[in-house]
């Protein structure tokens, strides 16, 4: 099998360290790559030391164009790189498709976010001791970004970390994802069609026990991580004097409020939380995990999502009717299958699901599950919903406020002040109105609270966390 280069400084580049890469549904192998030597990893700091001086003076237009040019070919080869998400993460082709076109949408909002990326002017003639001057601030980038990327979306949260530091001129290191690091080279194939100075940026497959150096090297002065939060807050106690931004997931909640009262609103509810409790495997830091239903309500409602996650393909991601393929690998699934047989052994009741079938977990339904349980504290990260009913509307926003995590929640209802007031009083980085927590906008700013991590994504957040502002005071204008 050909071994796909990884990129150093621009370049592609191999070594004998053969990293295979298996497909989470039947275990066979999709593709080859290998592990960057630490001299390719000094190779690829180096030159991104050495260049950042380059890039934050290129241009607004040749980084945007850069970009364009990205998301361009992205879509050109959506089919191709759906495939290769589909076969080394086991997402199933039209969740890999819808990946595909948000990651091209990413690069695009970014482009137009470099174009605009131009700083405010302040009047300090407000005070009469600063007659005649005025400041201009502008951003530069820190420094070089250091970013690391999770196996669950191998193209969008990769685009969430390298469209931004294109945008502001910031040479950028990727570390993808042990489990999913093909399409993260492939985009690297695409990166270096463009004229991008050569060590703006790297692509390198690394193991995680080996990331350590790049974490602590003082050339990357940013850290941009996705993933677990032992890991996350791990690497921000091992570099306190860097810029670290943390997006470490959640367990999403969402509320049935007592107006969703219409069979038209409970099958919408049902059937957006069935889908988006279950989409990619229950593998996303927003896949509803926790549900709360009005009590008048959760007899009409829990029927129907039921139906609602019964009616979920489970099978083959290559299968284009297939709705939940696996998890990333058995032990996951396995992981899974022991928390909720916990939570049943506790007095929780299955509804459906639950039986795992090698790397495969069904979407599954608990209810009554008691205070405690991991499936209700902890993020599990699977196709598992816990529906609880609650009192009143105020007591559902308490309930998800009830969790060491705040990503964000789904709030369905149409009333306009309990709108506002989830927004003010649930501590979560999103509250979605009338839909589930599972929605995104890339453009829009996105993380979380508690341990949820710590900064934001979405392309103008990132491009602010990745730069600093720097004033300049003119004196003797007259304004």
């Amino acid at each position: 099998m050909e071994i796909t280069p990884f990129y150093v400084a621009g370049q592609k580049s191999t070594s004998d360290d053969i990293l295979d890469v298996h497909h989470p549904y039947d275990g066979r192998t999709v593709g080859r790559t290998a592990n960057a030597t630490p001299e390719q990893v000094e190779r690829a700091v180096a030159a991104a030391a050495d260049v950042a001086a380059e890039a934050a003076a290129l241009p607004a237009a040749a980084r945007a164009a850069a970009l364009d040019h990205i998301s361009r070919r992205l879509a050109e080869r959506t089919d191709e790189v759906a495939q290769l998400i589909t076969a080394e993460s086991g997402k199933p082709l039209k969740w890999a498709r819808a990946e595909v076109g948000r990651g091209a949408s990413t690069f695009r909002w970014a482009a137009e976010e470099a174009r605009r990326f131009a700083g405010e002017l302040q009047r300090l003639d407000t005070d009469a001791a600063s007659a005649g001057r005025i400041a201009m601030i502008r951003r530069f980038p820190r420094g070089p970004v250091l970013g690391i990327s999770p196996f669950n979306f191998p193209l969008n949260l990769v685009a969430h970390k390298v469209a931004p530091a294109l945008a502001v001129g910031a040479p950028i290191i990727l570390k993808p994802a042990p489990s999913t690091p093909l399409t993260a080279l492939l985009l690297g194939s695409i990166m270096a069609e463009t004229d991008l100075p050569a060590g703006m940026f790297s692509v390198l497959t690394v193991p995680n026990d080996r990331a350590g150096g790049l974490v602590a090297d003082p050339r990357l002065p940013v850290v941009s991580f996705t993933g677990s939060g032992p890991v996350g807050y791990a690497i921000r106690e091992a570099v306190p004097r860097k810029h670290v931004t943390l997006e470490l997931g959640g367990n999403a909640a969402a509320l049935v409020c007592g107006d969703w009262s219409s069979i038209e609103d409970l099958d919408w509810a049902a059937q957006r939380i069935a889908l988006f409790g279950n989409f990619q495997a229950g593998q996303s830091c927003v896949a509803v995990q926790r549900v709360f239903v009005h009590e008048y309500l959760e007899d009409a409602f829990v029927p129907r999502l039921v139906a609602a996650v019964e009616a979920l393909k489970t099978g083959d991601p290559t299968d284009e009717t297939v709705d939940v393929g696996p998890m990333i690998n058995e032990d996951a699934a396995k992981r899974v299958e022991s928390w909720v047989d916990e939570a049943v052994a506790a007095g929780a009741h299955l509804l459906v699901g639950g039986k795992r079938v090698g790397a495969t977990f069904p979407p599954t339904v608990l209810t009554g599950v008691p205070a405690g349980a991991k499936v209700l504290t902890e993020e599990i990260f699977g196709p598992v919903l816990a529906v609880a009913r609650v009192t009143d509307d105020a007591a559902g926003l308490a309930a998800v406020n009830d969790s060491a995590f705040g990503l964000q929640a789904g709030v369905f209802t149409h009333n306009l002040q309990t709108a506002f007031t989830a927004h003010r009083t649930l501590e979560v980085g999103g509250v979605i109105i009338g839909d589930v927590p599972s929605y995104r906008a890339d453009q829009m700013p996105y993380g979380g609270l508690k341990g949820s991590g710590i900064g934001r994504e979405g392309l103008r957040s990132a491009m602010d966390d990745y730069t600093e502002p720097r004033v300049m005071v003119l004196t003797g204008i007259d304004l």
